[in-house]
């Protein structure tokens, strides 16, 4: 059910539409290597094979799973024998380029640079990240997006009724069709994959009007893989929808977020610090048990470990994400931070300094100091920052949850620290 034609291809369409980069790329042949770069499923195969079918192009596909050094220097060398005896240009289709070495993928520029190959590498990886910045500079970057749910419809009636797919062998209920849409998650070899596993299912009973229904695909799925890699975007894409959740105090999402997580195998070690700071970074003392609720979590992930501690890690998810809110402490110590950096670090107040050694109180260390517990409130005026920074506000507690009070009796604090009018 490959698509042989543009026509045929579904989804895709920001890089099919007239005059978009891919569509140039096929119907006017130009030269340009490319690395296409998205989920699995989503046509990049499909994509090189049309590209390599422009003109009269050869067309080799290797996978960095089983190639080497070796096997891309004898491409270069038969497509430099075409290239001069034939007049053909090669088509160098590499799949899962991101698993290349950096010293495979260096063998591949001065090809690619003199175009003796047009590559069209794929990768489910963020290229940024997985490609050679030289590779990349060389090469068009096309991302292809998971298919939506109507495109991943049209692929299995297609399917169903083309005589390349099941040609009218059997009819797909509807409710069994919703049932493979949401199974392939975006995913078109996913979902033929396991259309064809219910089809195999229903017409190896002898019965007359085979139908798939929902039992058939039940019988021949048994799980929807979880499409992650701990090593890749995913990995960074995944943790920010999380953490984002929790920010924007959305249990139900943060807890898919943490499903998909565990069930791909994350290490929990890696969401339970990803929690504790969280803790103090949007919530801080708005909700001072915050902190500890991921501190336990972490503490049951150590102890514990899976699959119990996803217990302790969802209990401080749904904590953290409907906790009240603030960002103070981490503003607060960001701001000091700066001004630090940008030299606001003047000399310690003398009243401040160590006394606890012979001649101190020569220098002027520890005289005058006033000790806070000596005074019936526990504070009183004293001044403690730098000369340069009396009066500079770094914590502004906000008036959500526990730091409402902290709100009103900051502001208290400060006047009687600073000796100013209450």
């Amino acid at each position: 059910m490959r698509p042989r034609t543009l026509d045929e291809v579904v989804g895709q369409g920001h890089l099919l539409r007239p005059g978009a980069p891919l569509r140039r790329l096929v119907e006017g042949g130009a030269a340009a290597s490319v690395l296409l770069y998205g989920p699995p499923g989503t046509g990049k195969t499909t994509m090189a094979r049309l590209l390599a079918g422009v003109g009269s192009r050869h067309f080799v596909a290797l996978s960095a799973l089983s190639s080497g050094v070796k096997e891309l220097r004898a491409v270069i060398d038969d497509a430099r024998r075409r290239r001069d005896h034939l007049g053909q240009q090669t088509v160098l289709f590499i799949d899962e380029v991101h698993r290349f070495s950096k010293t495979q993928q260096d063998a591949l520029l001065g090809a690619v640079e003199d175009r003796l190959v047009l590559l069209v590498a794929a990768t489910t990886e963020n290229p940024s990240f997985s490609v050679v910045s030289p590779l990349l500079s060389r090469s068009l970057v096309l991302q292809l997006q998971s298919l939506t749910d109507d495109d991943v419809r049209a692929l299995l009636r297609r399917a169903v009724t083309d005589p390349r797919g099941l040609g009218d062998s059997v009819s797909l209920a509807p409710d069994a069709e919703d049932a493979l849409v949401r199974l392939a998650g975006g995913d078109a070899r996913r979902a033929l994959t396991a259309l064809e596993a219910a089809a195999d299912g229903v017409t190896g009973t002898g019965a007359p009007d085979a139908v798939i229904d929902v039992a058939a695909v039940e019988r021949a799925v048994t799980e929807a893989t979880v499409r992650y890699d701990r090593q890749g975007d995913q990995h960074y894409d995944v943790i920010s929808a999380f953490i984002k959740s929790i920010r924007g105090s959305d249990p139900d999402a943060a807890l898919h977020y943490l499903a998909r997580m565990l069930v791909a195998g994350e290490d929990p070690r890696f969401i339970a610090r990803r929690l504790m700071v969280h803790a103090s970074e949007d919530i801080g003392l708005a909700d001072p048990t915050a902190l500890q609720a991921a501190v336990a979590a972490a503490q049951v992930v150590q102890l514990v470990g899976l699959p119990e501690c996803r217990l302790a890690l969802a209990q401080a998810t749904v904590h953290l994400a409907t906790a009240p809110k603030s960002n103070a402490v981490i503003t607060g110590i960001d701001e000091a931070m700066a001004e630090v950096r940008a030299g606001a670090a003047g000399a310690v107040p003398p009243h401040l300094r160590d006394g606890h050694y012979a001649g101190a109180q020569k220098l002027g260390n520890a005289v005058g100091y006033r000790y806070p517990h000596g005074d019936p409130d526990g504070v009183l005026a004293q001044q403690y920052p730098p000369d340069g920074l009396v009066g500079r506000d770094y914590y502004r507690p906000t008036t959500r949850g526990a730091e409402r009070a902290l709100a009103e009796r900051l502001p208290r604090l400060r006047r009687v620290v600073r000796g100013e009018r209450p």
